[in-house]
């Protein structure tokens, strides 16, 4: 059920969003995919690559404090292998790369994973980091919707405050409670804040943060350039193509890789910026098409290659 509900709710937004178009709009969203200059769409997919072999890379130094030192051929394969899971079952992704890089670098199951939970508080960091960027950049439009919808923005801080505190009183309640749920929840916290002292605790830290910040430009870049495929983007804000990211970082996560759900988010995210659907909606299309084409082949790819290159083991 997990896996099929957001399959047949990504099906169903793509049925959705083509049969509420009218034939004009479904042609000019079809010309505006088909006319796309591909060569931003090739250095699109070239960040990508760059993206996943960075991340192959950097997990050596969370594998290293730990005494294993896996070749990059198989890091990488595993991280591929991780990715085309996931379009299928979410989140089965990180468990079939641990068990990869178990299997072809003896390194034990549950360190591998631990290492992959301590990469993902490092990359939810910067995903935070982004957000709050690209709210700053927003700080002008965000002001003038407060005084379009006559919302007093000190209202809003202090709703905001009061719902900090609520949340700090209530990480006292879940440390202090007994109930069984509260356990569950203190023990997974546990083990996160375990991954980012582990993280604290390499001594390639410099490296770690540069590949991690590397990582996350590419993504932003693989998306930016993508905006000079389409004539209607072209004159995209920087502002209005974080926006557009941000949106598009949640939105994979919705449906089994963001299938059907992605192209209509960005439609509906940068009709907000005066761009019309149909071209929002072709943007969307490009990038999900050409970074999930990208982790089929190299996911597929890599299935196939690391038992011959390891049959020596």
């Amino acid at each position: 059920m997990k896996t099929t509900l957001p399959l047949l709710l990504g099906v169903f937004l793509i049925w959705y969003s083509l049969s509420s178009a009218t034939a004009e709009e479904r042609q000019e969203l079809w010309r505006n995919i088909v006319l796309a200059d591909s060569k931003w769409i090739w250095l699109s997919v070239l960040f990508g690559i760059l993206s996943h072999l960075s991340r192959a890379y950097r997990w050596k130094y969370l594998l290293e404090p730990l005494g294993y030192y896996p070749r990059l051929a198989n890091s990488f394969m595993a991280v591929m292998a991780g990715y085309l899971a996931n379009m299928g079952i979410p989140r089965s992704g990180e468990v079939l790369r641990g068990a990869t890089i178990t299997t072809y670098e003896k390194v034990p199951f549950e360190k591998a994973f631990g290492t992959i939970v301590s990469e993902r508080i490092a990359d939810l960091v910067m995903l935070l980091l982004i957000v709050i960027f690209s709210l700053l950049l927003q700080t002008d439009t965000i002001l003038s919707y407060f005084n379009d919808e006559n919302i007093n923005p000190f209202w809003s801080f202090g709703i905001f405050f009061i719902l900090v505190l609520l949340g700090i009183i209530a990480l006292r309640i879940i440390k202090s409670s007994d109930w069984p749920i509260f356990i569950k929840v203190r023990n997974f916290a546990r083990g996160l804040l375990e991954g980012m002292r582990s993280i604290l605790k390499m001594r390639q830290k410099g490296a770690f943060i540069f590949h991690t910040v590397f990582i996350w430009l590419m993504y932003v870049l693989m998306f930016y350039v993508v905006k000079f495929t389409i004539p209607e983007t072209v004159s995209l804000s920087w502002a209005a193509v974080m926006a557009a990211f941000i949106v598009g970082t949640f939105a994979i996560s919705t449906t089994s890789g963001g299938i059907g759900v992605y192209p209509v988010a960005m439609g509906a995210v940068l009709l907000l910026f005066g761009i019309n659907q149909q071209a929002g909606e072709a943007f969307g299309w490009i990038v999900w098409g050409s970074q999930t084409l990208l982790t089929l082949v190299l996911g597929g790819l890599s299935l196939i290659f690391l038992p011959i290159i390891n049959r020596k083991k």
